[in-house]
Protein backbone atom coordinates (compact mmCIF):
# COMPACT_ATOMS: atom_id res chain seq x y z
CA UNK A 1 0.00 0.00 0.00
CA UNK A 2 1.63 3.52 -0.85
CA UNK A 3 0.55 7.07 0.26
CA UNK A 4 1.21 10.49 -1.01
CA UNK A 5 0.86 13.02 1.63
CA UNK A 6 -2.01 15.27 0.94
CA UNK A 7 -3.61 18.20 2.88
CA UNK A 8 -7.11 17.67 3.83
CA UNK A 9 -10.10 18.43 1.81
CA UNK A 10 -12.28 21.33 3.25
CA UNK A 11 -15.65 20.36 4.23
CA UNK A 12 -18.38 19.18 1.75
CA UNK A 13 -20.17 22.42 0.68
CA UNK A 14 -23.37 20.34 0.57
CA UNK A 15 -22.59 18.54 3.53
CA UNK A 16 -22.14 21.83 5.37
CA UNK A 17 -25.17 23.08 4.37
CA UNK A 18 -27.57 20.56 5.90
CA UNK A 19 -25.01 20.61 9.01
CA UNK A 20 -25.59 24.09 9.74
CA UNK A 21 -29.17 24.06 8.95
CA UNK A 22 -29.28 20.90 11.47
CA UNK A 23 -27.56 22.83 14.66
CA UNK A 24 -28.86 26.19 13.99
CA UNK A 25 -29.34 27.05 17.65
CA UNK A 26 -27.91 24.08 19.06
CA UNK A 27 -24.37 22.69 19.91
CA UNK A 28 -22.64 21.17 17.24
CA UNK A 29 -21.50 17.78 17.76
CA UNK A 30 -18.11 16.80 18.30
CA UNK A 31 -16.36 16.15 14.93
CA UNK A 32 -17.69 18.98 14.20
CA UNK A 33 -16.63 21.58 16.51
CA UNK A 34 -13.17 19.77 16.47
CA UNK A 35 -13.41 20.25 12.35
CA UNK A 36 -14.01 23.51 12.96
CA UNK A 37 -11.60 24.87 16.12
CA UNK A 38 -8.46 22.51 14.66
CA UNK A 39 -8.74 22.01 11.23
CA UNK A 40 -6.37 19.19 9.70
CA UNK A 41 -5.48 17.85 13.24
CA UNK A 42 -3.13 14.90 12.15
CA UNK A 43 -1.24 15.56 8.75
CA UNK A 44 -1.11 12.62 6.31
CA UNK A 45 3.12 13.24 6.31
CA UNK A 46 3.53 12.21 10.48
CA UNK A 47 2.58 8.74 9.58
CA UNK A 48 4.14 8.52 6.26
CA UNK A 49 6.96 6.07 7.25
CA UNK A 50 4.39 3.71 8.05
CA UNK A 51 3.36 3.75 4.16
CA UNK A 52 5.13 3.47 0.84
CA UNK A 53 5.69 4.83 -2.10
CA UNK A 54 4.95 2.33 -4.37
CA UNK A 55 1.48 -0.31 -4.52
CA UNK A 56 -1.70 0.59 -4.60
CA UNK A 57 -3.09 3.97 -3.13
CA UNK A 58 -4.43 3.80 0.28
CA UNK A 59 -6.73 5.91 2.49
CA UNK A 60 -5.60 8.70 4.04
CA UNK A 61 -3.64 7.82 7.39
CA UNK A 62 -4.07 11.15 9.27
CA UNK A 63 -7.75 11.04 8.13
CA UNK A 64 -7.85 7.46 9.71
CA UNK A 65 -6.18 8.71 12.82
CA UNK A 66 -8.81 11.07 13.53
CA UNK A 67 -11.58 8.26 13.15
CA UNK A 68 -10.16 5.98 14.87
CA UNK A 69 -10.27 8.57 17.67
CA UNK A 70 -14.14 9.51 17.30
CA UNK A 71 -14.20 5.56 17.46
CA UNK A 72 -13.21 5.56 20.81
CA UNK A 73 -15.10 8.72 21.30
CA UNK A 74 -18.46 6.47 20.87
CA UNK A 75 -16.79 3.26 21.83
CA UNK A 76 -17.51 1.74 18.18
CA UNK A 77 -16.32 -1.77 16.63
CA UNK A 78 -14.51 -1.52 13.28
CA UNK A 79 -17.18 -1.95 11.44
CA UNK A 80 -19.49 0.31 13.36
CA UNK A 81 -16.73 3.25 12.66
CA UNK A 82 -16.85 2.25 9.07
CA UNK A 83 -20.20 2.61 8.45
CA UNK A 84 -20.19 5.95 10.65
CA UNK A 85 -17.63 7.36 7.86
CA UNK A 86 -20.39 6.01 5.02
CA UNK A 87 -24.06 7.51 6.82
CA UNK A 88 -22.70 10.18 9.93
CA UNK A 89 -22.89 13.86 8.36
CA UNK A 90 -21.23 14.87 10.96
CA UNK A 91 -18.09 12.36 10.07
CA UNK A 92 -18.00 12.90 6.53
CA UNK A 93 -17.38 16.81 7.58
CA UNK A 94 -15.07 16.32 9.93
CA UNK A 95 -13.17 14.10 6.88
CA UNK A 96 -13.58 16.32 4.40
CA UNK A 97 -16.04 13.68 2.49
CA UNK A 98 -18.15 14.11 -0.03
CA UNK A 99 -22.33 13.39 0.68
CA UNK A 100 -21.77 10.12 -1.81
CA UNK A 101 -18.42 9.37 -0.55
CA UNK A 102 -18.73 5.35 0.01
CA UNK A 103 -16.02 5.14 2.84
CA UNK A 104 -13.87 2.10 3.02
CA UNK A 105 -13.55 -1.56 4.43
CA UNK A 106 -14.04 -2.27 8.21
CA UNK A 107 -10.39 -3.75 7.79
CA UNK A 108 -8.36 -0.91 6.23
CA UNK A 109 -8.69 0.23 10.28
CA UNK A 110 -7.15 -2.88 11.51
CA UNK A 111 -4.50 -2.67 9.00
CA UNK A 112 -3.71 1.72 9.69
CA UNK A 113 -3.06 0.40 13.26
CA UNK A 114 -0.70 -2.21 12.41
CA UNK A 115 0.95 -0.13 10.45
CA UNK A 116 1.32 2.31 13.16
CA UNK A 117 2.48 -0.13 15.56
CA UNK A 118 4.98 -1.73 13.50
CA UNK A 119 6.64 1.73 13.08
CA UNK A 120 5.91 3.00 16.68
CA UNK A 121 3.54 5.48 16.21
CA UNK A 122 1.29 4.79 19.33
CA UNK A 123 1.84 8.16 20.37
CA UNK A 124 1.77 10.41 17.94
CA UNK A 125 -2.17 11.44 17.94
CA UNK A 126 -1.31 12.49 21.17
CA UNK A 127 1.65 14.19 20.76
CA UNK A 128 0.24 16.12 17.67
CA UNK A 129 -2.77 16.84 19.73
CA UNK A 130 -0.81 18.12 22.64
CA UNK A 131 1.34 20.62 20.91
CA UNK A 132 -1.57 22.23 19.04
CA UNK A 133 -2.58 22.92 22.01
CA UNK A 134 0.30 24.26 23.40
CA UNK A 135 0.22 26.44 20.20
CA UNK A 136 -3.48 27.22 21.38
CA UNK A 137 -2.18 28.43 24.72
CA UNK A 138 -4.47 26.04 26.50
CA UNK A 139 -1.32 23.96 27.53
CA UNK A 140 1.58 25.21 29.52
CA UNK A 141 4.72 23.41 31.09
CA UNK A 142 4.44 24.05 35.27
CA UNK A 143 1.31 24.13 37.07
CA UNK A 144 -0.45 20.61 38.72
CA UNK A 145 -0.64 17.56 37.16
CA UNK A 146 -2.01 13.81 38.81
CA UNK A 147 -1.26 10.42 37.70
CA UNK A 148 -3.11 7.15 38.36
CA UNK A 149 -3.52 3.56 36.75
CA UNK A 150 -6.56 1.68 36.03
CA UNK A 151 -6.16 -2.78 35.38
CA UNK A 152 -6.87 -3.30 31.50
CA UNK A 153 -7.98 -6.90 31.11
CA UNK A 154 -6.58 -8.39 27.58
CA UNK A 155 -8.75 -9.34 25.34
CA UNK A 156 -8.14 -13.39 25.50
CA UNK A 157 -9.62 -15.72 27.64
CA UNK A 158 -8.36 -16.36 31.41
CA UNK A 159 -6.46 -19.89 31.37
CA UNK A 160 -5.40 -22.30 33.60
CA UNK A 161 -2.10 -23.95 33.39
CA UNK A 162 -3.77 -27.41 32.23
CA UNK A 163 -5.60 -25.14 29.92
CA UNK A 164 -2.75 -23.13 28.59
CA UNK A 165 -0.70 -26.81 28.02
CA UNK A 166 -3.65 -27.65 25.67
CA UNK A 167 -4.34 -24.83 24.04
CA UNK A 168 -0.88 -23.84 23.08
CA UNK A 169 0.06 -27.32 21.09
CA UNK A 170 -3.66 -26.28 19.56
CA UNK A 171 -2.78 -23.03 18.44
CA UNK A 172 0.51 -24.59 17.24
CA UNK A 173 -0.43 -27.28 15.35
CA UNK A 174 -3.09 -25.00 13.90
CA UNK A 175 -0.62 -22.52 12.82
CA UNK A 176 1.71 -25.54 10.97
CA UNK A 177 -1.42 -27.00 9.37
CA UNK A 178 -1.41 -22.93 7.48
CA UNK A 179 2.24 -22.92 6.97
CA UNK A 180 3.28 -26.39 5.69
CA UNK A 181 -0.08 -28.65 5.52
CA UNK A 182 1.56 -31.27 3.35
CA UNK A 183 4.71 -31.64 5.82
CA UNK A 184 2.01 -31.97 8.91
CA UNK A 185 0.22 -34.58 6.85
CA UNK A 186 3.17 -36.58 6.32
CA UNK A 187 5.32 -36.41 9.52
CA UNK A 188 2.08 -36.31 12.22
CA UNK A 189 -0.58 -38.70 13.46
CA UNK A 190 -3.32 -36.31 11.89
CA UNK A 191 -6.66 -38.51 12.82
CA UNK A 192 -5.81 -38.43 16.76
CA UNK A 193 -4.22 -35.19 16.88
CA UNK A 194 -7.68 -33.72 14.92
CA UNK A 195 -9.55 -35.86 17.64
CA UNK A 196 -7.41 -34.07 21.04
CA UNK A 197 -7.38 -30.83 19.86
CA UNK A 198 -9.45 -30.09 16.98
CA UNK A 199 -12.00 -27.91 19.60
CA UNK A 200 -10.66 -25.34 21.26
CA UNK A 201 -9.67 -26.52 24.93
CA UNK A 202 -12.67 -24.41 26.84
CA UNK A 203 -15.34 -25.62 24.40
CA UNK A 204 -15.16 -29.10 25.90
CA UNK A 205 -15.73 -30.10 29.93
CA UNK A 206 -11.85 -30.84 31.64
CA UNK A 207 -12.52 -33.85 34.05
CA UNK A 208 -12.92 -33.02 37.24
CA UNK A 209 -11.01 -35.60 38.81
CA UNK A 210 -7.64 -34.93 39.95
CA UNK A 211 -5.83 -38.02 38.98
CA UNK A 212 -7.45 -37.43 35.69
CA UNK A 213 -6.67 -33.40 35.01
CA UNK A 214 -2.49 -35.13 36.29
CA UNK A 215 -2.63 -37.87 33.05
CA UNK A 216 -4.36 -35.17 30.67
CA UNK A 217 -1.43 -32.54 31.85
CA UNK A 218 1.07 -35.62 30.72
CA UNK A 219 -0.68 -35.92 27.46
CA UNK A 220 -0.05 -32.48 26.48
CA UNK A 221 3.43 -32.62 27.65
CA UNK A 222 4.37 -35.47 25.86
CA UNK A 223 2.16 -34.07 22.24
CA UNK A 224 3.87 -30.71 22.90
CA UNK A 225 7.45 -32.09 23.17
CA UNK A 226 6.59 -35.07 20.43
CA UNK A 227 5.65 -31.65 17.79
CA UNK A 228 8.68 -29.57 19.17
CA UNK A 229 10.84 -32.69 18.02
CA UNK A 230 9.73 -33.06 15.06
CA UNK A 231 9.35 -29.34 13.84
CA UNK A 232 13.37 -29.30 15.27
CA UNK A 233 14.43 -32.85 13.41
CA UNK A 234 17.14 -31.89 10.59
CA UNK A 235 14.51 -33.16 8.05
CA UNK A 236 12.47 -31.20 8.52
CA UNK A 237 11.97 -27.64 6.57
CA UNK A 238 14.12 -24.95 8.89
CA UNK A 239 11.83 -22.04 8.64
CA UNK A 240 9.34 -23.76 10.56
CA UNK A 241 11.29 -23.62 13.79
CA UNK A 242 10.75 -20.12 13.51
CA UNK A 243 6.83 -19.75 13.24
CA UNK A 244 5.56 -17.54 16.13
CA UNK A 245 3.59 -20.20 17.86
CA UNK A 246 6.21 -22.99 17.77
CA UNK A 247 8.57 -20.57 19.96
CA UNK A 248 5.26 -20.05 22.01
CA UNK A 249 4.85 -23.66 22.57
CA UNK A 250 8.59 -24.25 23.39
CA UNK A 251 8.27 -21.27 26.22
CA UNK A 252 5.07 -22.47 27.57
CA UNK A 253 6.34 -26.24 27.88
CA UNK A 254 9.91 -25.10 29.50
CA UNK A 255 7.72 -22.71 31.82
CA UNK A 256 5.35 -26.02 32.60
CA UNK A 257 6.59 -28.97 32.39
CA UNK A 258 9.97 -31.02 33.39
CA UNK A 259 12.18 -33.67 31.21
CA UNK A 260 13.64 -36.32 33.25
CA UNK A 261 14.94 -40.01 32.61
CA UNK A 262 13.38 -42.57 34.98
CA UNK A 263 15.43 -45.57 36.37
CA UNK A 264 15.72 -47.23 32.41
CA UNK A 265 16.68 -44.26 30.97
CA UNK A 266 12.92 -43.60 29.49
CA UNK A 267 12.36 -40.05 28.81
CA UNK A 268 9.63 -39.25 31.13
CA UNK A 269 7.79 -35.90 30.71
CA UNK A 270 5.57 -34.29 34.17
CA UNK A 271 3.89 -31.31 34.76
CA UNK A 272 6.73 -28.66 36.76
CA UNK A 273 5.32 -28.41 40.45
CA UNK A 274 6.35 -25.02 42.63
CA UNK A 275 7.38 -26.26 45.43
CA UNK A 276 9.65 -29.11 44.04
CA UNK A 277 10.77 -27.99 40.65
CA UNK A 278 9.95 -23.96 41.14
CA UNK A 279 7.88 -22.19 38.29
CA UNK A 280 9.19 -18.72 36.64
CA UNK A 281 8.55 -15.46 37.93
CA UNK A 282 4.99 -14.06 37.42
CA UNK A 283 6.81 -10.76 35.00
CA UNK A 284 7.99 -13.94 32.62
CA UNK A 285 5.31 -16.28 32.43
CA UNK A 286 3.30 -16.83 29.39
CA UNK A 287 -0.75 -17.30 30.47
CA UNK A 288 -2.06 -17.46 26.85
CA UNK A 289 -0.43 -18.38 23.28
CA UNK A 290 -2.71 -15.78 21.82
CA UNK A 291 -1.45 -12.74 23.83
CA UNK A 292 2.13 -13.79 25.29
CA UNK A 293 2.28 -10.00 26.61
CA UNK A 294 -0.50 -10.26 29.19
CA UNK A 295 0.43 -11.34 32.37
CA UNK A 296 -1.47 -11.75 35.83
CA UNK A 297 -1.59 -8.85 37.93
CA UNK A 298 -2.75 -8.18 41.45
CA UNK A 299 -3.55 -4.90 43.73
CA UNK A 300 -2.86 -5.39 47.30
CA UNK A 301 -5.19 -3.02 48.45
CA UNK A 302 -8.38 -4.20 46.58
CA UNK A 303 -7.26 -7.68 46.35
CA UNK A 304 -7.81 -7.04 42.40
CA UNK A 305 -6.74 -10.03 40.25
CA UNK A 306 -6.58 -9.97 36.33
CA UNK A 307 -4.84 -10.78 33.19
CA UNK A 308 -3.64 -8.04 31.21
CA UNK A 309 -2.01 -4.77 31.36
CA UNK A 310 -1.83 -1.59 33.53
CA UNK A 311 -2.78 2.44 31.47
CA UNK A 312 -0.92 4.72 33.61
CA UNK A 313 -3.03 8.57 32.64
CA UNK A 314 -1.35 11.75 33.64
CA UNK A 315 -3.90 15.26 33.44
CA UNK A 316 -3.53 18.65 34.46
CA UNK A 317 -5.71 19.49 37.23
CA UNK A 318 -3.99 23.86 38.07
CA UNK A 319 -6.20 25.55 40.13
CA UNK A 320 -8.51 27.85 38.38
CA UNK A 321 -7.73 31.27 36.89
CA UNK A 322 -10.37 33.69 38.25
CA UNK A 323 -9.32 36.27 35.63
CA UNK A 324 -9.96 33.37 32.82
CA UNK A 325 -12.24 30.77 31.65
CA UNK A 326 -11.82 27.60 33.61
CA UNK A 327 -9.51 25.28 31.43
CA UNK A 328 -10.25 22.00 31.56
CA UNK A 329 -8.61 19.21 32.77
CA UNK A 330 -6.21 17.66 30.10
CA UNK A 331 -4.93 14.34 29.74
CA UNK A 332 -0.86 14.90 28.97
CA UNK A 333 0.65 11.41 28.95
CA UNK A 334 -0.59 7.34 29.18
CA UNK A 335 2.12 4.68 30.14
CA UNK A 336 1.10 0.96 29.20
CA UNK A 337 2.60 -1.76 31.10
CA UNK A 338 2.34 -5.74 31.58
CA UNK A 339 -0.08 -6.09 34.59
CA UNK A 340 3.45 -7.13 36.42
CA UNK A 341 4.96 -4.00 36.69
CA UNK A 342 4.60 -2.25 39.98
CA UNK A 343 3.96 1.53 39.47
CA UNK A 344 7.13 3.07 42.12
CA UNK A 345 9.82 1.98 38.67
CA UNK A 346 6.95 3.96 36.36
CA UNK A 347 7.37 7.49 38.21
CA UNK A 348 10.74 8.34 36.08
CA UNK A 349 9.68 7.30 32.57
CA UNK A 350 6.75 9.41 33.03
CA UNK A 351 8.40 12.74 33.98
CA UNK A 352 10.91 11.58 31.05
CA UNK A 353 8.02 11.40 28.36
CA UNK A 354 6.01 14.67 30.25
CA UNK A 355 9.76 16.48 29.57
CA UNK A 356 10.22 15.45 25.58
CA UNK A 357 6.50 17.29 25.11
CA UNK A 358 7.82 20.24 27.42
CA UNK A 359 4.73 19.47 29.85
CA UNK A 360 6.82 19.00 33.12
CA UNK A 361 4.61 20.43 36.02
CA UNK A 362 5.23 22.00 39.19
CA UNK A 363 3.97 19.68 41.15
CA UNK A 364 2.78 16.20 40.68
CA UNK A 365 0.61 14.57 42.56
CA UNK A 366 0.38 10.34 43.09
CA UNK A 367 -0.57 7.51 45.41
CA UNK A 368 1.79 6.32 47.65
CA UNK A 369 2.08 2.97 44.58
CA UNK A 370 4.12 5.81 42.75
CA UNK A 371 7.03 7.54 44.68
CA UNK A 372 10.21 6.46 47.00
CA UNK A 373 12.04 9.02 48.95
CA UNK A 374 14.61 8.49 46.44
CA UNK A 375 12.73 9.51 43.94
CA UNK A 376 11.25 12.48 45.76
CA UNK A 377 14.67 13.65 45.92
CA UNK A 378 15.32 13.11 42.42
CA UNK A 379 12.45 14.47 40.71
CA UNK A 380 13.31 17.88 42.47
CA UNK A 381 17.03 17.63 41.40
CA UNK A 382 16.51 16.61 37.69
CA UNK A 383 13.05 18.20 36.77
CA UNK A 384 12.52 20.42 39.55
CA UNK A 385 8.92 18.78 40.48
CA UNK A 386 7.75 18.66 43.87
CA UNK A 387 5.99 14.75 44.02
CA UNK A 388 2.92 15.84 46.48
CA UNK A 389 2.32 12.00 47.42
CA UNK A 390 2.09 9.91 51.39
CA UNK A 391 5.23 8.69 51.43
CA UNK A 392 4.76 4.85 53.23
CA UNK A 393 4.91 4.29 57.08
CA UNK A 394 8.02 3.06 59.28
CA UNK A 395 6.86 -0.29 59.60
CA UNK A 396 10.10 -0.67 62.14
CA UNK A 397 9.55 -3.10 65.09
CA UNK A 398 9.82 0.18 67.36
CA UNK A 399 7.50 2.14 64.90
CA UNK A 400 4.86 -0.11 65.33
CA UNK A 401 4.52 -0.58 69.09
CA UNK A 402 3.32 2.06 70.56
CA UNK A 403 5.78 2.70 73.14
CA UNK A 404 8.91 1.89 71.47
CA UNK A 405 11.56 4.22 69.85
CA UNK A 406 11.89 4.08 66.60
CA UNK A 407 14.40 6.07 64.48
CA UNK A 408 13.32 9.58 64.87
CA UNK A 409 13.58 9.57 68.51
CA UNK A 410 17.56 8.99 67.89
CA UNK A 411 19.48 12.59 67.30
CA UNK A 412 21.76 11.99 64.01
CA UNK A 413 25.09 14.08 63.70
CA UNK A 414 26.15 13.53 59.69
CA UNK A 415 28.73 16.33 60.60
CA UNK A 416 30.59 14.14 63.27
CA UNK A 417 29.05 10.49 62.40
CA UNK A 418 27.31 10.11 64.79
CA UNK A 419 23.93 8.90 66.83
CA UNK A 420 22.69 9.78 70.20
CA UNK A 421 19.86 7.73 71.08
CA UNK A 422 17.12 9.12 73.55
CA UNK A 423 18.91 8.41 76.89
CA UNK A 424 21.87 10.45 75.85
CA UNK A 425 24.45 8.02 74.63
CA UNK A 426 26.17 7.96 71.47
CA UNK A 427 26.67 5.24 69.12
CA UNK A 428 29.77 3.19 68.92
CA UNK A 429 29.63 2.60 64.86
CA UNK A 430 28.79 4.15 61.64
CA UNK A 431 29.30 2.36 58.72
CA UNK A 432 28.21 3.52 55.20
CA UNK A 433 27.06 0.17 52.91
CA UNK A 434 24.59 -0.55 50.37
CA UNK A 435 21.48 -2.53 50.88
CA UNK A 436 19.23 -3.55 47.24
CA UNK A 437 21.31 -1.20 45.37
CA UNK A 438 20.63 2.10 47.72
CA UNK A 439 23.23 3.67 50.01
CA UNK A 440 22.34 3.21 53.46
CA UNK A 441 24.63 3.96 56.82
CA UNK A 442 24.56 1.57 59.16
CA UNK A 443 25.05 2.46 62.94
CA UNK A 444 24.95 0.66 65.89
CA UNK A 445 25.15 1.55 69.57
CA UNK A 446 28.02 -0.48 72.00
CA UNK A 447 26.57 -4.05 74.15
CA UNK A 448 27.36 -2.12 76.98
CA UNK A 449 25.77 0.92 76.79
CA UNK A 450 22.50 -1.14 75.66
CA UNK A 451 22.62 -3.86 78.04
CA UNK A 452 22.27 -2.10 81.24
CA UNK A 453 20.01 0.36 79.81
CA UNK A 454 16.59 0.63 82.00
CA UNK A 455 14.49 1.06 78.18
CA UNK A 456 16.58 -1.91 76.32
CA UNK A 457 12.91 -3.60 75.75
CA UNK A 458 11.51 -0.78 74.20
CA UNK A 459 14.36 0.11 72.43
CA UNK A 460 15.20 -3.29 70.63
CA UNK A 461 15.08 -6.91 70.56
CA UNK A 462 18.16 -7.77 69.12
CA UNK A 463 19.53 -10.82 70.30
CA UNK A 464 22.71 -9.20 71.37
CA UNK A 465 21.45 -6.85 73.29
CA UNK A 466 22.25 -3.73 71.05
CA UNK A 467 20.45 -1.46 69.28
CA UNK A 468 21.09 -0.80 65.41
CA UNK A 469 19.87 2.13 62.89
CA UNK A 470 19.67 1.78 59.30
CA UNK A 471 19.59 5.25 57.94
CA UNK A 472 20.16 7.01 54.55
CA UNK A 473 22.56 9.93 53.46
CA UNK A 474 22.03 13.09 54.77
CA UNK A 475 20.20 14.73 51.70
CA UNK A 476 17.67 11.85 51.82
CA UNK A 477 16.88 11.10 55.60
CA UNK A 478 16.25 14.54 56.07
CA UNK A 479 13.52 14.58 53.32
CA UNK A 480 12.02 11.87 54.65
CA UNK A 481 12.08 13.61 58.05
CA UNK A 482 10.08 16.50 56.39
CA UNK A 483 7.98 14.84 54.40
CA UNK A 484 6.89 12.81 57.09
CA UNK A 485 6.05 15.81 58.91
CA UNK A 486 4.28 17.30 56.64
CA UNK A 487 1.78 14.67 55.46
CA UNK A 488 1.03 15.05 59.09
CA UNK A 489 -0.59 18.46 58.93
CA UNK A 490 -4.27 19.24 57.75
CA UNK A 491 -2.77 21.62 55.14
CA UNK A 492 -0.77 19.00 53.53
CA UNK A 493 -3.92 16.36 53.69
CA UNK A 494 -6.40 19.64 52.35
CA UNK A 495 -3.79 19.83 49.15
CA UNK A 496 -3.53 16.37 48.34
CA UNK A 497 -6.96 15.77 48.18
CA UNK A 498 -6.49 17.50 44.69
CA UNK A 499 -4.95 13.93 44.04
CA UNK A 500 -8.49 11.94 43.87
CA UNK A 501 -9.60 13.82 40.67
CA UNK A 502 -8.05 11.26 38.33
CA UNK A 503 -9.88 8.89 39.47
CA UNK A 504 -13.09 10.83 37.41
CA UNK A 505 -10.85 10.76 34.27
CA UNK A 506 -10.10 6.85 34.75
CA UNK A 507 -14.08 6.79 35.11
CA UNK A 508 -14.41 8.40 32.21
CA UNK A 509 -11.97 6.25 30.11
CA UNK A 510 -13.35 3.60 31.10
CA UNK A 511 -16.95 4.11 30.38
CA UNK A 512 -16.68 5.99 26.86
CA UNK A 513 -14.10 4.45 25.58
CA UNK A 514 -13.93 1.32 27.34
CA UNK A 515 -10.20 0.93 28.45
CA UNK A 516 -10.39 -1.53 31.18
CA UNK A 517 -11.10 -4.07 28.09
CA UNK A 518 -8.28 -4.70 25.82
CA UNK A 519 -9.69 -4.68 22.31
CA UNK A 520 -6.31 -5.93 20.67
CA UNK A 521 -4.05 -8.57 21.53
CA UNK A 522 -0.28 -7.56 22.74
CA UNK A 523 1.18 -5.12 24.72
CA UNK A 524 1.62 -2.13 21.46
CA UNK A 525 -1.59 -2.43 20.29
CA UNK A 526 -3.34 -2.33 23.78
CA UNK A 527 -0.84 0.87 24.45
CA UNK A 528 -2.17 2.43 21.12
CA UNK A 529 -5.74 1.95 22.43
CA UNK A 530 -5.13 3.97 25.24
CA UNK A 531 -2.94 6.78 23.39
CA UNK A 532 -6.59 6.79 21.28
CA UNK A 533 -8.37 6.81 24.20
CA UNK A 534 -6.56 9.86 25.60
CA UNK A 535 -7.14 11.65 22.65
CA UNK A 536 -11.08 11.17 22.31
CA UNK A 537 -11.09 12.46 26.40
CA UNK A 538 -8.96 15.13 25.47
CA UNK A 539 -11.56 16.18 22.68
CA UNK A 540 -14.64 15.37 24.38
CA UNK A 541 -13.21 17.73 26.91
CA UNK A 542 -12.04 20.62 24.77
CA UNK A 543 -15.63 20.62 22.89
CA UNK A 544 -17.22 20.94 26.19
CA UNK A 545 -15.50 23.92 26.93
CA UNK A 546 -15.49 25.56 23.69
CA UNK A 547 -19.07 24.93 23.81
CA UNK A 548 -19.13 27.09 27.07
CA UNK A 549 -20.10 23.96 29.11
CA UNK A 550 -18.28 24.13 32.65
CA UNK A 551 -16.81 21.36 33.90
CA UNK A 552 -18.60 18.93 36.25
CA UNK A 553 -18.01 18.82 39.24
CA UNK A 554 -18.57 15.53 41.69
CA UNK A 555 -22.14 14.04 41.68
CA UNK A 556 -23.79 14.11 45.56
CA UNK A 557 -27.07 12.57 46.33
CA UNK A 558 -29.51 14.38 48.23
CA UNK A 559 -28.89 12.64 51.20
CA UNK A 560 -25.09 13.59 51.24
CA UNK A 561 -25.57 17.30 50.89
CA UNK A 562 -28.20 16.86 54.04
CA UNK A 563 -25.32 15.65 56.32
CA UNK A 564 -22.99 17.99 54.62
CA UNK A 565 -25.07 20.86 55.17
CA UNK A 566 -25.75 19.51 59.44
Amino acid sequence: MSMQPMPWPEPDPQVAAVIRAMYVGREAPLPVVVRDRLGELFADEEFGVAFGVRGRPGWSPGRLALITVLQMVENLTDRQAAEAVRDKLSWKYALGLELTDTGFDASVLSEFRARVVAQGLEERVLDLLLARLIGEGLLTAGGKQRTDATHVVAAVRDLSRLELAGESVRACLEALAVAAPDWVGQTLDVPVLAKRYGQRVHEWRLPSSRPARAELADVYGRDGFGLLRAVYDPASPAWLARLPAVEVLRVVLLQNYVRERDEHGREVVRRRESTVDGLPPGRQRIASPYDTDARWGTTRAAGKVWHGYKAHFSETCNDPDPAADELPNLVTNVMTTDATVNDSVMTTPIHERLDQRGLLPDEHYLDSGYPSIDLVVASAARYGITLVTPLRKNNSVQARAAGGFDSTAFTIDFDNQQATCPQGHSSAVWSPTTNLGHDVIVVQFARSTCQPCPMRQQCTTDRTGRRKLTIRPRQVHEAIQQVRAEQQTQAWQAKYARRAGVEGTISQAVNVTGTRHARYRGLNKTHLQNVFSAVAINLIRLTAYWNDNPLERTRTSHLARLAQAA
